[in-house]
């Protein structure tokens, strides 16, 4: 209402400033008096035609505010009123809720006194209850203490002297049975120790049975053809020399249809061999300098397929954290043997023997299997290191910072040392039964394979030896000298040396050839 009011004087103050406009327009114009009467005549209609419009259109834009004003204040009024119902509705629910809460409590109060009135009740009839006890206790003493006046009077004893004498006897009756039930519990304690070891054993042997097959010295490689044969052979022989040369290992070539038999006493060399073989035949080219590098590249695989071992035999028995030399170690026990008996499958072996062993002992478990399984790290440390292969296990786990209970196991596994601790025991009993179990072992092979050992331990102890190899199972030795440092004369004297060691430190059937290499090699590169 305010604004339309204020709007109209606008409003006629504009109209009133056109017509003057238009009558000054008009008066100055140089038309005429009489055009000006006109004009002003026609200026003033116009004038009061325009105020009339202004005036309807105020009176227009005033109903249309205040039509407006009244719809804005009923939309108010109607959302006042929807509020208004909404809060009462709340406070209405709020009431209601009061209401059943004091309800509620009102029932609890009626419940409590009702309990407090039970309660007292119950207290009333106690303390009657107690005042009886009480008498009857207080007559039973009376009649008590004269029961026990006529005993003293019929035994001749005083109470205390009663006392004292059926102490007494009890004692003595308590310690003979006490004594009695001691050796019958001793009994039965050494009955069920043994049995209980005996359960933990065969449980043990049980949970851990596995198949064994014993390691052999050879291993057959399957040809595509016969036709390879001749291609392995080479002219006059190179082929199949360099490549026994290279790998210290014989390369059996008979009439056995589509196949080649690799023999040698360590399964390591053995495998090189083969994968070498087998990638030798895959690439077509085999002359002694392409053999050489295949051989080569194959220890470097083989190296690798030992890592991947012994990470794979760790994830088997759950043992972490272990360094990279040892896992190296763990994979090269699979190229092993000991009795005949796989190094890393009798090592696994022990390794689930311990661990039953150590639940059912309440041991740490984790420690048992990381001993068991390492016992015989030493048998894989090089050859050229003297002494027991427990303690150079032991050496080899200290350098490698493993626990000193899992350190003192390795190395008093076969008593070269004193045991420290309850895992160490477990762990010599768990390596007896993994190798006394039948067929686990075999003591023939073993032996031979430590008549090869030795003969190449002879060779090696010249200086200028840088390789030795016994071949033909054991009838052959070759020995590869340094050229730089042996000449022809002293070739011949090392083999003459070697031969002579071999016949005073060795027991061995037939006759062992000793062939001394001396091979030298000049290199130019064209550019």
């Amino acid at each position: 209402m305010n604004e339309q009011s204020s709007s109209m004087p606008a409003i006629i103050s504009l109209v009133g400033l056109v017509v003057g406009l238009i009558v000054g327009y008009l008066i100055t114009s140089v038309t005429g008096k009489k055009l000006v009467s006109a004009k002003i005549i026609e200026a003033e209609a116009k004038a009061k035609s325009l105020i009339s419009d202004g005036e309807k259109a105020a009176d227009n834009l005033l109903k249309e505010r205040k039509l407006e004003i009244k719809e804005e204040w009923h939309k108010k009024k109607q959302d006042f009123e929807t509020n208004t119902e909404s809060k009462r509705s709340q406070l209405s629910l709020q009431e209601k809720n009061v209401k059943s809460r004091e309800d509620a409590v009102e029932q609890k109060l009626e419940t409590i006194l009702k309990k407090e009135k039970s309660l007292h009740n119950f207290e009333q009839d106690l303390q009657l209850k107690e005042k009886k006890v009480n008498e009857l206790l207080q007559n039973a003493q009376e009649a008590y203490d004269e029961q026990a006046k006529k005993l003293e009077k019929m035994a001749g004893l005083s109470r205390d002297e009663a006392k004292k004498q059926l102490i007494e006897d009890l004692v003595n009756v308590a310690k003979t049975d006490a004594a009695q039930k001691l050796n019958q519990i001793r009994e039965d304690t050494k009955l069920k120790a043994n049995r209980e070891a005996q359960n933990i054993i065969v449980q043990a042997i049980q949970r851990t049975a596995s198949d064994h097959s014993v390691e052999t010295t050879v291993s057959v490689m399957n040809l595509a053809s016969d036709e390879m044969k001749g291609r392995i052979i080479g002219r006059e022989g190179r082929n199949i020399r360099a490549f026994e040369a290279a790998t210290g290992i014989d390369l059996i070539i008979d009439d056995t249809p589509e196949a080649v038999i690799i023999s040698g006493f360590d399964p390591y060399r053995r495998q090189v061999a083969k994968m070498a073989l087998e990638k030798l035949m895959a690439d077509g080219r085999i002359h002694p300098t392409r053999i050489e590098e295949v051989v080569h590249k194959a220890e470097k695989e083989l190296e690798e397929e030992m890592i991947r071992t012994g990470e794979a035999t760790l994830l088997e028995l759950g043992i972490h954290n272990m360094r990279p030399e040892l896992i190296r170690f763990i994979g090269k026990m699979k190229y092993r043997s000991s009795y005949g008996q796989n190094l890393l499958n009798h090592s696994i072996e022990t390794a689930y023997i311990c661990g039953i062993m150590a639940v059912e002992l309440g041991l740490d478990v984790n420690l048992s299997k990381r001993a068991a399984l390492l016992h015989d790290i030493g048998k894989c440390v090089d050859r050229d290191i003297e002494g027991p292969h427990a303690l150079l296990g032991m050496e080899l786990a200290k350098k490698n910072r493993e626990n000193p209970i899992v350190c003192n196991a390795i190395g008093a596994h076969h008593e070269d040392i004193e045991m420290e601790s309850a895992i160490a025991v477990i762990v010599q009993a768990a390596d007896s039964i993994s190798g006394a179990r039948p067929g686990a072992r075999r003591e023939s092979l073993e032996n031979y394979i430590k008549r090869l050992e030795k003969l190449e331990e002879i060779a090696n102890s010249w200086d200028g030896v840088s390789k030795t190899f016994a071949i033909q199972a054991g009838r052959e030795i070759r020995v590869i000298v340094e050229p730089e440092k042996i000449n022809d004369q002293y070739a011949d004297e090392i083999a003459d040396s070697i031969a002579k060691r071999i016949e005073n430190e060795m027991e061995y059937p037939g006759q062992i050839t000793v062939t001394v290499i001396r091979e030298r090699r000049s290199v130019s590169i064209a550019k």
